[in-house]
């Protein structure tokens, strides 16, 4: 049966994959100013907290177990355990890691995830390669910028698609970051970018379960090796990301090009950059944000009549489990987050255990917990009244939680943060040195001293 292949495209697009080349492979080193660098190691920092704080988890295990069938050379650490594997094995489990406990970075404007790729593909190579904390920096920045930038090309249609967007951006980044490390010309860039650019990754169908946090692992390995085959003059079309058939036509129908090069070289994605006090979708984080107010404000929860909550469509869309059955879908529920900031003042990852999910006084309270869809309330926000047994209500309505730009966690937060989950894993001494190490990431002369403290 004939058919119409003639599909809408724009043949006029602009050259996005040749500009974006450019500008990763000629940008000059810390060309940007110092808030820009600073924010850098605040993403590092809080990439390798999320990191080396999964490294005893059952994914772990499993992603490492599965590359070992594959008798990788020991290359690159993976960042809180003793094994050493190959570079793109230790990209995907870092990347897998960093984002187990759904505690890492939000680029708020896409939902991207940043860090997660390009960060785990970055110090797996500059370990093996003996690179230096300033080229890491300036990858990193580069890196992160590509993937954002092209993020915005695509969101919201994109990501509304149902594609988790940091593992379809993230190769692209990993490949732009390695590419800089690799100091590759601007034509071999290019070509990393179109061989990433044919290795999208991630659908949302698979939230709340292993696969997602695979995604940025997935992604940073696409990336490293789309670069080192680039380096050795692999090739690609080099119209990958802007072509009729390129990557941004052919997963979203939206495509907004100015967004990849406006101010180029000039503004920088990752001073967008936000990082989570709750170990959960950022969506939920309103939401938790004013369950703790209530709670500081004298609601307990054996007091609660019930709880009701007014959020946008996205909120349950993405979070609207009522009942998870573990931890992982714990993170999709925003009615556990709300238990969680009522009863413990918090929502670490220790409030997302298995064994906490399941607590009866959790399940009692989640179910009572009403929620509504209000399109009039920002996604960033949300509405909550507790209905109490006397009859009062007690109302918190939160703009911006904390976490969020207009609210952002401060360096001391973040490594409270780093600590608690480093801790248990390689002990407070050696935590104590890496948060040193992180913060002192562009003066590094071999990224392997900082590699090393990862390990228990």
């Amino acid at each position: 049966m004939a058919r119409n292949t003639q599909v809408p495209a724009d043949h006029d697009a602009p050259a996005i994959t040749k500009i974006l080349a450019e500008y990763v492979a000629n940008h000059p080193s810390r060309g940007w100013s110092d808030a820009v660098d600073h924010e850098a190691h605040r993403t590092f920092l809080n990439w390798l907290g999320c990191a080396v704080g999964a490294a005893k988890h059952e994914a772990a295990d499993a992603a490492l177990a599965a590359v070992a069938e594959l008798q990788p050379a020991p290359q690159a650490t993976v960042a809180g355990r003793g094994e050493k594997v190959d570079m793109a094995s230790a990209a995907l489990v870092n990347g897998i890691t960093s984002h187990t406990f759904d505690f890492d970075d939000t680029h708020l404007k896409t939902i991207i995830h940043p860090a997660g790729p390009v960060a785990s593909a970055l110090l797996a190579l500059a370990e093996h390669k003996g690179m230096s904390g300033r080229e890491v920096t300036d990858a990193l920045v580069l890196g992160i910028d590509v993937a954002c930038r092209l993020g915005n090309l695509v969101y919201p249609e994109h990501y509304d698609r149902g594609w988790h967007i940091t593992g379809t951006t993230g190769m692209l980044g990993a490949a732009a970051g390695c590419a800089r490390l690799l100091k590759l010309d601007a034509r071999k860039t290019q070509m990393a970018l179109g061989i990433a650019a044919s290795q999208p990754i991630g659908l949302r169908e698979q939230f709340g379960t292993m696969t997602k946090p695979f995604h940025p692992g997935a992604a940073a390995r696409a990336g490293l090796t789309s670069a080192l085959l680039a380096a050795k003059g692999f090739t690609s079309s080099p119209r990958a990301l802007e072509a009729p058939r390129g990557w941004a036509q052919v997963v979203s129908t939206k495509t907004a090009w100015n967004e990849a090069t406006d101010e180029l070289g000039q503004r920088f994605e990752i001073s967008f950059n936000s990082y989570k006090p709750f170990a959960c979708g950022i969506v939920i984080h309103p939401s938790i944000d004013a369950a703790v107010q209530l709670r500081e404000q004298g609601v307990k929860a054996e007091d609660v009549e019930r709880i009701e909550l007014r959020v946008h469509s996205l909120v349950l869309e993405l979070t609207g489990k009522k009942e998870p059955a573990d931890g992982l879908q714990g993170k999709f529920s925003v009615y556990h987050g709300v238990a969680a900031g009522l009863i413990f003042g918090r929502a670490g990852e220790d409030e997302y255990h298995d064994d906490i999910v399941n607590r009866a006084d959790m399940l009692e309270l989640r179910r009572k917990v009403v929620a509504t869809v209000d399109n009039s309330i920002d996604e960033a926000s949300a509405d909550v009244t507790a209905v109490l047994r006397d009859g009062r209500k007690v109302h918190v309505f939160v703009e911006h939680a904390i976490g969020s730009l207009q609210k952002p966690m401060t360096d001391k937060m973040l490594e409270a943060k780093f600590s608690q989950l480093s801790e248990p894993v390689i002990g407070a001494a050696k935590t104590k040195q890496l948060i040193e190490a992180c913060w002192k990431l562009g003066e590094a002369k071999d990224l392997r001293a900082l590699a090393a403290l990862t390990r228990p």
